[in-house]
């Protein structure tokens, strides 16, 4: 059975709201029209975890990069304290150290020393890492005696280099075990998973996943619809945490970061039911194919330690994809601050020349993964009027915005403050689905009420412009077609997220809002 992601998000129904309020304990998880109790065990296991796995891809990728910059580091000051004052600048001993370095780490990759496993195992590593080592040395010197480049090569320097070498590499191995070792213990490298069905075939799963030695899984428990006589209360000794709607309210609350179903593939009516409602989370869905007797080629499978899955959803944004979009939004935010600051200034001066009351207006809207966020904005209603919570939308000719207002609105000079949190809070992004005021309605509803599968667009960060945005779809929300519009693009642009799309969108945003603004009251 093949899952189409674009087809399950289509006809995804609505799940279950959560608006999550961090300084209560209180065990009533949902928005404030829809309060959904959790189990004092799903409480339980909520509280318990902590902060999310570190990425086994981006450790990875750090310990390549330190790897690569000893390796070369080791070659560059043996070459500059033995024959830097003899031969000066060498291209080709520079582009040796540059070569060697690159080799060594493709050959470390080959020999599986950038693993989970490979990066907690002593054994393991030492052997494989003088093995490759040795090897790559000894195809230097190789390539030297075929291309005649070994007899511009001073012997002592490659000897040298393959000593010093070796022995700072052991060193930065057993320190990355130690490191590595310790984030274990701590949790920090194991992924928190909760399942999505019980009985026999989800006990043979968990007993798989505990008896392999390369899982990175954290196990919380497991959710199944089904009553106490056909699923119990422990499942391999995990606790029975609620039923399917409850997942979605854990998920809120929690920081999970896989969601296992443990359905047999062959249920497609039930695993798409199952899909519909977990859809809308911003992590990891797998199908468990342990026990399954349709089987696949090896290569459609995604294995976590021995044991295979078939992969439904993909978190939207992850491992170096999030640290790229971070690292834009920051440096570009920042960059833009500081440009946009005498506008900023002169837009302060007006709003508070032009009425009584304070510069800044905080409205508490959704944020990534549905968690309430304080949003800035420069204020464009008289004071008394304000509505916090939006629950009447502006519209054209409101009595409530004042003329600086109209003005900044129509122009989005309003939402220039919002680079604040951007930058220092880092709450929202600059491409990405608007925040949405939890009290704002469409057609007499509100948002998540009339739109299946609204909250599918909290998968990632909100943003201060994005694709919805710069096709016209933005400002008041007087039908329900123009509510969808916008959730249609919002999803388009989560399921084709990249660098270049975010910088296209940022390029259109000011022509857009010269051009788009036929809504923006």
């Amino acid at each position: 059975m093949l899952i189409d992601r674009g087809s399950v998000a289509r006809e995804a129904i609505q799940a279950a709201s959560v608006d999550i309020d961090p300084s209560t304990s209180s065990n009533l998880i949902g928005g404030e029209d829809d309060i959904r109790p959790l189990s004092q065990a799903a409480m339980d296991a909520a509280h318990a975890l902590k902060s999310h796995a570190m990425s086994p891809v981006i450790l990875a990728g750090l310990v390549r990069l330190f790897e690569w910059i000893a390796i070369a580091g080791v070659g560059t000051i043996i070459y500059a304290s033995y024959l830097g004052s003899e031969f000066g600048f060498s291209v080709l001993y520079l582009s040796m150290i540059a070569g060697v370095s690159t080799a060594a780490v493709g050959i470390f990759q080959l020999l599986g020393l950038y693993t989970p496993y490979g990066l907690r195992s002593v054994v393991h590593q030492g052997l494989r890492l003088v093995g490759g080592w040795t090897v790559l040395f000894a195809l230097m010197l190789a390539f030297g005696f075929f291309t005649n480049v070994g007899d511009d090569l001073s012997r002592v320097w490659v000897g040298l280099w393959f000593a010093v070498g070796l022995l700072v590499l052991m060193l930065y191995r057993a320190g990355v075990v130690t490191l590595v070792g310790h984030w274990t213990k701590a949790g920090r490298l194991q992924r928190s998973v909760a399942l999505v069905g019980g009985g026999k075939d989800a006990e043979k799963l968990v007993e798989a996943l505990r008896n392999s030695a390369n899982s990175d899984l954290n196990l919380i428990g497991f959710f199944d619809d089904r009553g106490d006589d056909r699923s119990k209360q422990t499942c391999g000794g995990l606790p029975k945490l609620g039923c399917v709607d409850d997942a979605v309210a854990f998920a809120r609350m929690a920081t999970l970061d896989m969601i296992i179903v443990t359905l047999p593939v062959n249920a497609e009516k039930r695993v798409l039911d199952m899909v519909r409602k977990l859809w809308v989370l911003p992590i990891d869905i797998r199908l468990s194919a342990h026990t399954q007797k349709l089987r696949f080629r090896p290569r459609a499978y995604n294995y976590i330690g021995n044991v295979p899955f078939l992969a439904i959803l993909d978190r939207p944004l992850a491992d170096w994809d999030y640290v790229a979009k971070s690292v834009l939004d920051r440096v570009l935010g920042f960059a833009m601050l500081v440009a946009l600051s005498p506008v900023m200034l002169a837009t302060a001066l007006v709003v508070k020349l032009d009425s009584k009351g304070p510069v800044f207006f905080k409205q508490r809207r959704f944020g990534f993964n549905n968690e309430p966020i304080g949003v800035y904005k420069f204020r464009s209603m008289y004071t008394d009027m304000c509505d916090a919570k939006a629950n009447k939308l502006v519209t054209k000719d409101d009595p409530r915005v004042t003329r600086v207002g109209r003005f900044i609105r129509a122009t989005s000079l309003d939402e220039l403050p919002q680079l604040f949190n951007v930058v220092f809070k880092g709450d929202l992004s600059l491409v990405g689905p608007r925040p949405h005021a939890m009290a704002a309605k469409a057609a007499g509803g509100l948002y998540h009420d009339v739109v299946d599968g609204y909250f599918a667009r909290h998968k990632v960060k909100p943003g201060i412009t994005g694709w919805a945005q710069v096709n016209g779809w933005r400002g008041e929300t007087d039908t329900l077609e123009k509510i969808e519009r916008r959730v249609e693009h919002d999803l388009f642009y989560i399921e084709n997220w990249s660098i270049l799309f975010d910088l296209q969108i940022i390029a259109m945003t000011p022509l857009a809002l010269l051009t788009k603004n036929e809504n923006a009251y």
